[in-house]
């Protein structure tokens, strides 16, 4: 099997709910779905997303990926691509211009599993097809009644973790929601914070203090501190017996390594870049150091989640894009279920391709958003029906 050509489609939608954190706030999706397509008909997908711009023109995108990225998949071997080695040496080693990297490794890995005839995640080596996933709500920016509304959501459909956003400039509103969301989900649920990075390290050590003794034991406080803090977040695993610390979202595989070397997490958080994540997920098992799958595109992040033996559990969000794909990954009860279909499981709908926006719009210009069945419709304020 080789790569014969390419295809790209453009999506800029509005999402059915405001998301963010501490850091970031988005109202709108800025996606484009890069299929590559072999010489035997089979197309492996990946989806590029950008949060804090929107992307180009679709005619622009593809001028920088036939220029950028084209030139080294050309009629090449998708499974000699996944296990290609680079060195990171020279001026040929640098980002392209829009974030294709990781459309790229979902989309090669796809084709590469497709190719053998077998779902990715039993390619990957496998053995389990679920994994734990915990509600997690991007939930900063939403009042208290949609917070409530969106963890007991959760909890109805059998969730038995949360995760939700901290790092507020008033610490009493943080401690307030921590409150809301032990009256709003069942009695032993777990609890996780996310600052996404808003303190500082002897800051957070007082506030992860102040919420263990206000009666929260945490299952983890992620990013509490800087990425590069290697010295605060070990100083903080150290002074914090009771909480977990996780880290390394932020960081490539190079950045989790050095993370790792430095004991600067006690779990290391990755994400969606397949080939990057087995690597580091290997070099975290050589190290002893569990793994937790973050919030991927589509939740394509369940096939290295039920590949790596140390990944107890995988982020879900909520998120309204689901009518981007013929088939979404199951979630049910608490876990995500691998799909069975070979590859990823994951197909463009012909219905959103025809949907597709082509040219970059203002935001005063988008419909309203698309439905997101696993919501109730009065947590989809600008949803249609």
């Amino acid at each position: 099997m080789r790569i014969h050509s390419f295809r790209i489609t453009r999506f800029q939608f509005r999402r059915d709910r405001v998301i963010g954190d501490s850091q970031v706030r988005a109202e709108d999706v800025n996606a484009a779905a890069v299929e590559l397509i072999s010489d035997a008909g089979e197309v492996g997908l990946g989806f590029v997303q950008t949060l804090f711009s929107p992307l180009p023109d679709q005619d622009e995108i593809e001028r920088i990926f036939l220029a950028e990225v084209w030139p080294d998949l050309d009629g090449q071997s998708p499974m000699a691509l996944v296990h290609r080695v680079n060195r990171p040496r020279g001026g040929r080693q640098r980002a392209t211009s829009l974030p294709f990297h990781e459309a790229l490794q979902v989309a090669l890995w796809d084709l590469a599993a497709k190719g053998v005839g077998m779902p990715l995640w039993q390619m990957l080596g496998a053995r389990r097809d679920r994994v734990r996933a915990y509600a997690s709500g991007l939930d900063f920016h939403l009042d208290d009644a949609a917070f409530c509304a969106l963890f007991g959501h959760a909890d109805a459909l059998g969730y038995g973790a949360f995760k939700i956003k901290v790092g507020h400039a008033d610490f009493d509103r943080d401690m307030h929601r921590l409150e809301l969301l032990r009256k709003t989900v069942r009695k032993g649920a777990q609890f996780m914070i996310d600052a996404n990075e808003a303190w500082g390290a002897k800051e957070a050590a007082i506030k992860i203090e102040a919420i263990r003794k206000a009666g929260f034991d945490l299952m983890w406080v992620e990013d509490p501190i800087l990425r590069h803090d290697y010295d605060g977040l070990r100083q903080l695993r150290r002074a914090l017996p009771h909480t977990v610390i996780n880290s390394g979202e932020y960081l490539d595989a190079s950045g989790k390594r050095l993370l790792m070397d430095e004991c600067g997490t006690d779990i290391l958080n990755v994400h969606g870049q397949i080939t990057d994540v087995m690597r580091i997920g290997w070099l975290a098992a050589e190290k002893g150091v569990p793994v937790t799958v973050g919030n991927t595109f589509l939740e394509v992040g369940i096939h290295p989640a039920v590949a790596l033996p140390e990944v107890e559990w995988m982020e879900y969000s909520f998120q309204n894009f689901d009518h981007l794909v013929e088939e979404p990954v199951m979630i049910r009860d608490g876990y995500a279920h691998a799909p069975a279909r070979p590859g990823h499981g994951l197909v463009l709908s012909e219905a959103a391709r025809a949907d597709a926006q082509p040219k970059l719009a203002r935001f005063d210009e988008l419909g309203p958003a698309p439905f997101n069945p696993r919501l109730p419709a009065d947590l989809q304020t600008t949803a249609a029906a």
